[in-house]
């Protein structure tokens, strides 16, 4: 995607409100189905938990403004193995959301057009918006524009509807609904609902994903937004439906509620636009797929944990393999599950809770480790630890409620760790087959030599990129815990340590004596001390970037302090590390 032109702040909520938004076409039904007359109570719970989530996403990414939501404060806070985990549910879950979204989104154009097939179409919108992403952000968020405007006028003419059904046929159905015992009691019927309502948040995520695509100040307004949207929509839409329908219909037709709605209040002429409002609206969902994850998988292919051919971009600056990668992980997921997509549920409600619990644990990070570090706003720890609490018993009720999802979600959870588990660890596993093969083929020198040579020359190759620290003068305690993560989280022999003095600033001389024990008790690192006057800040980074050959975000710096003069996103994606 093109870095050059940033999203204002009605396209970037178009791009990650489509997928939370179109949650009402299938969140109020499943809440009335737990809670029943109180689907609209529960449904107020979770506005009030996203609520929390605003100020936690607030103070997570305004501290470390770049792509890749929870794995990037992971990444800046932890090691890159347990970013890494927090990667790879969200990818599963960017996944799974792209093929159900596109598939029920094809399900409401054949309930229009019998001859459309779901399974042959579902193909063709995938590809569609393979194709538009490719394209790049600006064509794909006009789109995402004109999908998120005609959705919500097609929400609040569906309540306005529903209301005005009410005002004329009066408030007997209201009343008989309210009459109806609760089974476990009201305080049971709320947590069953809140738990199965915390799916319709799926999407809040999303823009933490392509914040780097949006323009400063525009994030916090996304936030802003999309709670609006999901805390006015969702009870709304339920408390709509208790006032007009049953509850036992309600229930009855939970696959397609709300033209089911629409056809009660307003006829056929309503019903058939909520149908058309909802293939454009879950079609919307598999834009924000394509756009979260390409952020987040372009982050991690700069941090080398996926391959590096991934980061070729074409003419118009979109990272189009990428895009190409997940578009063929989203039709193998199609074609293994034969459109059958019920099995995936199980991945896409645990994945994404996880991903939320992954956010909150990240924000207690970040006020442990990088306690000086600038943030717009700050989310005070205890309501970070009620929002987490929230998270995780939504996430207890549905495995609970259906322990298959549990299953599932192992079931491709489990093959995508180790994947990345080989990514994060191919050098050791390449010493590994060095060897293996070294002794298989010791009858075959030829081949062994053959073997060696090349997978000598690969190792070389990933261990001699270099990586540059930052350093203050730090003293020898932090300037170890720098080199056990380097060796902890990278491939490198190579090591700069730089201190760039002020006029008239002078090393200390203790700091040349501690650089010479580190470089006796690591050995297997070659580090390189340079000493250069100068300003630190975005303009040296880049210099050196350019005159080094070396990656911004191969460069590391300890969390700055209070008094520090430039932003995070400033400095090019250079990463914290202590």
């Amino acid at each position: 995607m093109s870095s050059t032109k940033k999203l204002s702040q009605l396209p970037a909520t178009a791009i990650c409100g489509n997928d939370i938004t179109s949650s009402c076409l299938y969140v109020s039904a499943l809440t009335i189905v737990y809670a029943g007359q109180y689907a609209w109570l529960a449904l107020l719970l979770v506005a009030a938990v996203l609520f929390l989530f605003r100020r936690i996403y607030g103070e997570v990414v305004g501290a470390l403004p770049l792509n890749g939501g929870a794995y990037n404060v992971l990444l800046n806070t932890t090691s890159k193995s347990n970013a890494s985990v927090a990667a790879c549910l969200t990818i599963l879950s960017y996944m799974v959301t792209a093929v159900i979204s596109a598939s029920e989104a094809m399900h409401y154009l054949h309930s229009l057009f019998m001859q459309v097939n779901v399974f042959i179409s579902t193909i063709i919108l995938l590809s569609l918006f393979l194709v538009l992403v490719i394209m790049g952000t600006s064509e794909s968020a006009i789109v995402a524009t004109i999908i998120f405007i005609t959705h919500l006028f097609a929400m609040l003419l569906l309540i306005v509807s529903g209301f005005w059904f009410v005002f004329n046929n009066g408030l007997n159905i209201a009343h008989e609904n309210f009459q109806l015992p609760v089974e476990g009691g009201i305080f049971t019927a709320l947590i069953l609902g809140f738990s199965t309502a915390m799916l319709g948040i799926s999407g809040f995520e999303s823009s933490a994903n392509f914040v780097e695509e949006q323009a400063p100040g525009v994030f916090r307004k996304t936030l802003r937004n999309m709670w609006m949207a999901v805390s006015i929509i969702n009870p709304l839409m339920a408390l709509t439906a208790i006032l007009v329908l049953p509850v036992g219909d309600a229930v009855l037709h939970k696959e397609a509620l709300l033209s089911y709605l629409g056809n009660k209040t307003g006829g056929e002429a309503l019903a058939s636009f909520i149908s058309i409002d909802a293939t454009l609206v879950l079609s919307g969902a598999v834009l924000t797929s394509y756009v979260g994850v390409g952020g987040l998988m372009k982050r991690m292919t700069l941090d080398r944990i996926l391959p590096q051919g991934l980061l070729k971009e074409n003419k118009r600056g979109s990272s189009s393999r990428i895009f190409i990668l997940f578009y063929l992980l989203c039709l193998s997921v199609l074609f293994i599950t034969k459109g059958q997509l019920g099995p995936l549920a199980g991945v896409y409600t645990i994945s994404f809770l996880l991903v939320m619990a992954y956010f909150g644990y990240g924000n207690f990070l970040l006020k442990i480790k990088r306690s000086k570090l600038p943030r717009p706003e700050y989310a005070p720890s205890f309501l970070v630890a009620i929002a987490v609490l929230a998270v995780l018993i939504a996430i207890y009720v549905n495995v609970k409620l259906n322990p298959e999802y549990l299953i599932v979600f192992l079931q491709y959870f489990i093959p995508s760790i180790l994947l990345l588990y080989i990514l994060l660890n191919r050098i050791q596993i390449l010493q590994y087959m060095l060897i293996i093969v070294t002794s298989f083929f010791d009858v075959i020198k030829k081949w062994a030599a053959f073997s060696r040579l090349h997978i000598n020359k690969y190792i070389r190759r990933l261990s001699q990129q270099q990586f540059v620290y930052f350093t203050k003068g730090d003293d020898i305690s932090i300037l170890n815990k720098v080199m056990i993560y380097v060796q902890e989280n990278e491939i490198t022999t190579k090591l700069k340590i730089v201190t760039v003095l002020k006029d008239g600033q002078e090393i200390v001389p203790s700091f040349l004596t501690d650089l010479k024990v580190l470089d006796r008790a690591y050995p297997e690192i070659d580090i390189e001390f340079l000493q250069m006057n100068g300003i630190f800040g975005p303009q040296l980074i880049d210099e050196l970037s350019k005159k080094w050959n070396i990656p911004t975000n191969f460069m590391f710096i300890s969390s700055p302090g209070d008094k520090f003069s430039h932003r995070i996103s400033d400095l090019h994606g250079v990463r914290l590390i202590i």
